[in-house]
């Protein structure tokens, strides 16, 4: 389970029970993808899926996971491939210097694996969709033993017990049926894409970029060797990479709202966290403006767990604090009958937005 700032795990059967409660869905546009969570979740359910998110990382996660057709991978050459990435000994190189030896992300015995098997990446396939799938492999497997809370932006103190373990690549678990990956600024693909039954909106809420967050999933699905600076080593592209979304003063809000006029689905599902730029008030609004119907749920849930516990230095040092531990998540519906398709996917009727 790859961990990730605001991941709606325990959201999904939530979120799918809502699209599914659809008179007639089948299709449905993830606009926000991230790690491709809640869309695997629609694809699971038989929904025709298109993952969009401007992350190179949500992109190849999506090329793995929602574009690909389990039924159409050669399974069996796509293991033997692995087998190879898992028998190369370990290179020193720019990953193993830049965050295991500068930084504190894995360790450096696994950097070096790291370094090894995306160099042979490369070279190993021509096939598209089989490189989606090793390099999600590969994402996977160094989130696996990494050194984090979670974030890239900072590191634990001591080395993670989990980070000890040895770097190993594994098959990702696929899914039968067809979809569609892009990677396109969300104002962007709503003027472009052909009209969906449901779309499931996830922005960004506040000025925590996942740009900087994730930044080393960035530098590894790229597979190139920017600068870096700071105590993480983020890309120096950081510097300058800002997405509106992360805005404030009204610039988040105006973005959601012309992402919401033009959004092209009959139905919308959107969470939102109440540490968000956004009121409540204002989303309400804006959704009753597109689509009329607007029915809302608060969620409880819990912070990361650097929140929980402070983030570290590589010499030691806290340099983040413990905040609060909980938010609230709200979900809403909007479109014909919001209401009665809460009620109908939650068995109880949620709170109608007057």
């Amino acid at each position: 389970m790859i961990k990730y700032l605001g991941s709606k795990r325990k959201l999904v059967p939530r979120i799918v029970g809502l699209a599914q409660a659809i008179p007639g869905a089948r299709t449905a546009l993830d606009l926000f993808t991230g790690t491709t969570r809640v869309a695997q979740g629609l694809k699971r359910a038989g929904f025709m899926v298109t993952a969009n998110d401007l992350a190179s990382y949500s992109e190849v996660l999506a090329q793995a996971y929602i574009a690909a057709d389990a039924r159409a991978v050669d399974v069996a050459a796509v293991e033997a491939m692995l087998a190879e990435l898992n028998a190369l000994p370990g290179v020193r190189g720019y990953f193993t210097r830049t965050f295991c030896e500068d930084a504190r992300y894995v360790q450096p015995a696994n950097g070096m694996r790291v370094d090894a098997i995306r160099g042979r990446i490369e070279t190993i396939t021509a096939d598209a969709t089989e490189r989606a799938i090793l390099l999600a492999a590969l994402l996977e497997a160094t989130d696996r033993v990494d050194s984090t809370t979670g974030l890239q932006m900072a590191y634990l103190k001591q080395w993670s017990a989990r980070s000890h373990r040895p770097l190993r690549l594994r098959l990702p678990i696929l899914l039968d049926g067809a979809g569609r990956a892009l990677r396109l600024d969300a104002r962007e693909a709503v003027t472009l894409l052909g009209q969906y039954d449901v779309a499931y909106l996830d922005p960004p809420y506040n000025q925590h970029s996942y740009y900087r967050n994730y930044h080393v999933w960035e530098t590894l699905v790229r597979g190139d060797a920017p600068p870096a600076y700071g105590v993480a080593r983020k890309r120096e592209d950081c510097r300058t990479t800002r997405s509106v979304f992360n805005a404030r003063a009204g610039a988040a809000e105006r973005a959601l709202g012309e992402v919401l006029a033009a959004v092209p689905a009959r139905h919308v599902i959107l969470s939102f966290s109440d540490e968000g730029f956004v009121s409540l008030d204002a989303l309400r609004a804006m959704l009753q403006a597109r689509f009329g119907d607007v029915a809302a749920v608060p969620v409880p849930s819990k912070r990361y767990v650097g929140a929980k516990i402070g983030i570290y230095s590589t010499d030691g040092s806290l340099v983040g604090a413990p905040g609060h531990l909980m938010n609230t998540e709200w979900l809403f519906v909007a479109g014909p009958d919001a209401a009665g398709i809460s009620a109908r996917a939650d068995g109880v009727a949620l709170a109608e937005v007057a």
